[in-house]
């Protein structure tokens, strides 16, 4: 069950609920502009536009009043409607004369969290036994372990000290904020812009820090990296508040800002535990992906297994979303990672590190180590930036690349997709 943080209401599911807002996400046909739908359809008044903001980067504390929010790089719109505005605007859903393509409720998402102490105690108990139980031979491969050079996780990833660092490209990191005073991103390109309503783009709660750290961190006061590509260009978008939830406004504003500002990757560590896909998210993942802008997201922790192996959900579970699972340090799959769904864009396509992972965190603790699908989306989002930068692909042949050069493990498909996401050897 998703946790029901500001009191949300409920929308039918066959297997679990999901949290609505109340207000309503418009999808337009390609190339249609949201505005005019609105305005002529729905009969509304005050229509905020992205275009209407510098760098498309919406200002929520304003846009937030208006009866409509396009954003208009993706054709989709969210909107304060009454019952009499919705019927008309689904009424219209196959006239081909009124341009929409479909309505449906706005949902909140969550950082999906790392497990508790006693997950991560038991998680540690497991890895103890089987160091110094197992027979070698059946471990799924090698046991790997943060050095003073780099953390377990850039082993994993076939990171070496002179492998490229994603000079010149642009990933946008949409989750929590960020720590801007953080002494390790000092110097560096940052770009931070919030989409959460009263709230700056400061990280106030620490899980964005660590996915940017990740994804673009560098080296840590103690000389030990942990970051893929530090050398690129990051951009910083709160789309998650201060308490760690959401909804589609804001993280759909986050997406339509990095297309708009070419970023070349953005990361998601963030979801709701709904096995259906979310049709705003289907269509924003592959006008995005067109755009040359490949959206890596967690695939989620509901499962508890071996019993559980829990679903991929919204929005990972699109066709045209990376959805990322974890593994662990000896690259067994995590207790917690979702599983693949049948079907068309439920499956998981990648693995990267995720138990235990060391990366930043607001000051004053600078440093921490969590767990979760949402620290292995950010390793993948930063081989994404190193693939980026050497070979020039965008969109789906970045996607490929991914996908072919990823190592192989001994699990199922259904739980790493392709594989263990690599920096590779050909760099």
């Amino acid at each position: 069950m998703i946790e029901n943080a500001h009191g949300g209401s409920q929308v039918a599911s066959p297997h679990r609920s999901a949290e609505v807002t109340g207000r309503y996400v418009v999808v337009m046909p390609d190339g249609a502009d949201p505005a005019p739908v609105l305005t002529q359809v729905a009969g509304m008044r005050t229509v905020a536009s992205s275009r209407d903001f510098g760098a498309q980067a919406v200002d929520m504390d304003s846009a937030g009043g208006s009866e409509g929010m396009v954003f208009a790089e993706l054709g989709i719109a969210v909107v304060e409607a009454d019952p009499d505005q919705v019927g008309a605007l689904q009424a219209a859903v196959g006239d081909p004369t009124a341009a929409v393509q479909t309505v449906v409720p706005e949902l909140i998402y969550h950082i999906l969290p790392a497990p508790g102490f006693l997950e991560g105690y038991r998680a540690g108990v497991e890895d103890l036994s089987r160091r110094l139980g197992e027979d070698p031979g059946e471990r799924p491969g090698p046991v790997f372990e943060d050095g003073e050079d780099a953390t377990w996780g850039l082993h994993a990833i076939g990171w070496a000290p002179d492998s490229p660092a994603g000079a010149g490209i642009r990933v946008a990191v949409l989750d929590t904020g960020m720590d801007l005073e953080h002494p390790d991103f000092a110097g560096r390109a940052v770009t931070a812009k919030s989409f959460v309503e009263g709230e700056g783009p400061q990280d106030g709660h620490g899980h964005g820090t660590h996915c940017i750290g990740s994804a673009c961190g560098g080296v840590s006061d103690q000389g030990r990296r942990y970051g893929v590509a530090s050398e690129a260009e990051i951009y910083a978008g709160k789309v998650l508040g201060d308490s760690g939830s959401g909804s589609d406004a804001g993280i759909l504003a986050g997406i339509n800002w990095a297309v708009a500002n070419e970023c070349a990757v953005i990361s998601m560590s963030l979801g709701a535990d709904v096995p259906e896909q979310h049709p705003p998210y289907v269509v924003a993942g592959r006008r995005a992906l067109e755009r040359g802008s490949l959206i890596i997201a967690a695939a989620g922790n509901n499962a508890d297994r071996p019993g559980d192996p829990g679903f991929v959900g919204t929005p990972a579970n699109s066709p045209a979303v990376m959805a990322v699972g974890a593994v662990d340090s000896a690259l067994a799959i995590a207790r917690f990672s979702a599983r693949s769904l049948p079907g068309s864009g439920g499956q998981v396509d990648l693995a990267g590190p995720g138990v235990e992972v060391f990366s930043s965190w607001p000051m004053p603790e600078r440093y921490h180590s969590i767990s979760g699908t949402s620290m292995a989306t950010p390793h993948a989002a930063g081989v994404a930036a190193v693939w980026a930068a050497v070979t020039g692909r965008r969109g789906l042949e970045l996607w490929a690349t991914l996908d072919k050069q990823s190592r192989r493990l001994e699990l199922p498909s259904v739980d790493v997709g392709a594989g263990l996401v690599q920096v590779g050897s050909e760099l």
